[in-house]
């Protein structure tokens, strides 16, 4: 939930109005929200180039996942990571916008470890992974956005250990 919605669920709750501390947290939201907006933008705008980048850097550190054998072996099974790749990386943006880890966790990380390792992914593939979109997304940003943004990455990979 986003922080206005947050602030009004919780005052409601109790019959009263938001609090001095969540109308701060309100005007804070509002305040950044312009920078979040253009965070999503710059990293939505590059999502096939961060994607990429961050495959064909995974392949190249671990050639054994496109091995005869290996979970990205074949056409199918690499699209299918590729796939995963951007995915992450959108959810990611939405949290961005949202202010808040709500939007990967409700549609991507309810139990994202546990379907992997039935389909015997490599959980520390997928964290390196993240790790990359996250490096090469940086890349793009201000110091000021990279602040904003990076959190969200790094809630991906806490979730994923």
């Amino acid at each position: 939930m986003s922080v206005v919605l947050n602030a009004i669920i919780s005052a409601d709750d109790q019959l009263r109005y938001p609090s001095v501390s969540e109308l701060e947290s309100i005007r804070q939201f509002m305040g950044d929200g312009e920078m979040r907006l253009k965070i999503a933008k710059t990293l939505g705008d590059a999502n096939d180039r961060i994607v990429r980048q961050t495959s064909e850097q995974l392949f190249q550190r671990r050639p054994d996942f496109i091995a005869p054998g290996g979970n990205a072996y074949g056409d199918q099974r690499r699209g299918s990571c590729i796939r995963d790749l951007g995915w992450y990386y959108r959810l990611i943006t939405y949290s961005i916008v949202a202010g808040n880890t709500d939007p990967v966790e409700r549609i991507g990380l309810t139990g994202i470890s546990e379907m992997y390792r039935m389909l015997e992914v490599p959980i520390p593939g997928m964290i390196e992974s993240v790790r990359l979109l996250k490096l090469y997304a940086l890349e793009l940003l201000s110091p000021a956005e990279a602040e904003v943004a990076s959190p969200y990455f790094d809630y991906v990979i806490g979730a994923m250990q």
